[in-house]
């Protein structure tokens, strides 16, 4: 297993419709208005931006964010990730399986190029993870709170 692999998965329930949730997640430029560990988001192009990223440990990541693919009929958002993480992540927007309300798929396949966190990846994995999985806690409550 290669300590700097990780293959992130998180899936959200939020009690919005499914297009509402959509258009929450493709508009990039806001999250830092609801998800407190994104910082900042700067945008470089009209599929292209960069976000800022600190959560609980004291490091910081700058992720430059592309565009691959974007289909609101398949609930599908999908990016090229670039600078301190490198890889792909993507959103799956659904219906909820019960009731009303929407589920959120993230997911994330990346290498850190930070080289303290490569350095790091064998002893900090699991702090990694946790900070991680804290992170999208406070995306999912971000959002549910922005979009009652």
């Amino acid at each position: 297993m290669d300590p700097n692999h990780y293959h992130l998965t998180s899936v959200w329930r939020l009690p919005a419709e499914p297009q509402r949730v959509y258009r929450a997640l493709e508009d990039v430029a806001r999250y830092p208005q609801w998800w407190p560990q994104v910082r900042a988001v700067r945008q470089l192009d009209e599929h292209t931006g960069e976000l800022t990223i600190r959560s609980a440990l004291p490091y910081t990541l700058r992720v430059t964010v592309r565009e691959q693919h974007r289909s609101p009929a398949a609930g599908l958002l999908q990016a090229a990730l670039e600078g301190d993480l490198q890889g792909w992540s993507s959103w799956r927007v659904s219906p909820a399986d019960r009731g009303a309300g929407t589920q959120v798929r993230f997911e994330e396949d990346v290498r850190p190029a930070k080289p303290l966190m490569r350095r790091l990846a064998v002893i900090a994995r699991p702090l990694f993870l946790a900070n991680h999985a804290a992170m999208m806690r406070a995306g999912e409550l971000g959002l549910t709170a922005h979009l009652a």
